[in-house]
């Protein structure tokens, strides 16, 4: 019963079904966030992992500062996409708190949105970049720069929030003290799927034997 993420194309192509998945390496010792397209991911595939939606951003008092800068920034108007460019931004602050204005552009690259015209989400969450605004107008004089332009500014980024990464909800203990989720075979058995999770290359291959029409699925759209 969480209605944030959206069902748009269905097919993986427009973002609007994108949630934060996180997973533990045990070998690394490092916890990665990736965004995923929800509509395509088959729930037995993230066995052992975490699934963070757009509900678990912010909350009903206060917003989450990706949240925020999205409103401040006029970067929404139907509102059908911005769960899942709330997801995407969130997912490469997890991974970077101090990302490029590049790689804010890129992380958006798989999300569509046909009422804004782009420049506003941007805008917004550009003030996270390194070279933007960081929220905190005693630390950063980039809201004062170019005086003669303001009025060409959608917003004044020295009013929101500071992102501060440390007041970000854990990753889950119980799936980071213990490898036993990721070392053990997976085998799911539904009325219409037979889903098998190998660990080990030599038990793929002897599953292919066994199960010659057994497809590979390895984050493929065609197939999952």
């Amino acid at each position: 019963r969480l209605t944030g993420s959206k069902l748009s194309c269905g097919e993986g192509g427009c973002g609007a079904c994108t949630v934060m998945l996180s997973k533990y390496d045990h070998v690394d010792k490092k916890i990665s966030h990736y965004a995923i397209n929800a509509c395509y991911t088959p729930v037995c595939s993230v066995h052992g992992m975490a699934i963070t939606t757009v509900e678990g951003v912010g909350s009903t008092t206060k917003l989450h500062p990706v949240q925020e800068r999205l409103a401040k920034s006029y970067g929404l108007q139907c509102g059908f996409c911005s769960p899942g460019m709330v997801m995407s931004m969130y997912t490469l602050l997890r991974n970077n708190p101090e990302p490029t204005a590049l790689q804010i552009e890129h992380c958006l690259g798989g999300n569509l949105c046909r009422c804004t015209g782009y420049r506003p989400i941007l805008e917004g969450f550009k003030t996270f970049a390194q070279n933007g605004c960081c929220g905190n107008p005693s630390a950063c004089n980039a809201s004062r720069q170019d005086e003669d332009n303001v009025l060409s500014r959608l917003f004044e980024p020295s009013d929101c929030t500071p992102y501060d990464p440390t007041q970000e909800v854990i990753f889950p203990p119980e799936l980071q003290t213990s490898d036993e989720l990721h070392t053990k075979t997976v085998r799911f058995v539904g009325e219409s799927l037979d889903w098998i999770r190998p660990t080990s290359l030599e038990e793929l291959l002897i599953l292919k034997t066994e199960l010659p029409a057994a497809k590979l699925v390895v984050g493929n759209a065609e197939v999952g």
